[in-house]
């Protein structure tokens, strides 16, 4: 296993990572018609307009396995400035095979540190409310600080702010 910093040459490994957990992870939660249309390629163009645009404040990291990215983690400055949270983590997806293995610790210890190189200190992230790895991010330290609903296809669901003041 080992983590390191992502680049362009992950694109297709992180947009597979991202569809099949999203399939795996929101399967009950997301409507199937919404699931059934979330495709590598298109995850791939996302993805690289993502890498296409970073800043010095963003941070993409993958785990790796016998050669195989297993599982990212993305975030950096805080997108949500009415927050007192100045850093923001976006996403961090695994395998569903590799879950509770340790490797979203890691990947989330990862992004903790390249955070406190870049002189934050706090951060936030969104999860569903109905997420399996809401209790993931308690365990971890995150404070309940808001919540709003959102549309994701035909689903209004809600989205959790979970904060950490000190990092």
């Amino acid at each position: 296993m080992n983590i390191r910093l992502a680049s362009v040459r992950d694109i297709e490994g992180i947009a597979r990572v991202h569809v099949e957990s999203w399939k795996s992870t929101y399967d009950g939660i997301i409507s199937e018609s919404f699931l059934s249309h979330l495709t590598v390629e298109k995850r791939m163009k996302n993805w690289k307009d993502i890498f296409d645009n970073l800043t010095e404040d963003d941070v993409i990291y993958i785990v790796e396995d016998l050669g195989s990215i297993m599982g990212f983690v993305h975030g950096g400055k805080s997108r949500k400035p009415n927050f007192e949270y100045v850093a923001e983590l976006y996403a961090i997806y695994l395998l569903k095979e590799v879950q509770r293995n340790g490797y979203g610790k890691l990947l989330f210890e990862s992004f903790i540190e390249a955070l406190k190189r870049r002189n934050y200190q706090s951060f936030m992230l969104w999860v569903l409310e109905d997420n399996p790895s809401m209790e993931f991010y308690k365990k971890l330290g995150g404070q309940y600080i808001g919540k709003k609903e959102i549309q994701i296809g035909e689903d209004k669901l809600t989205e959790i702010a979970l904060g950490w003041k000190e990092i």
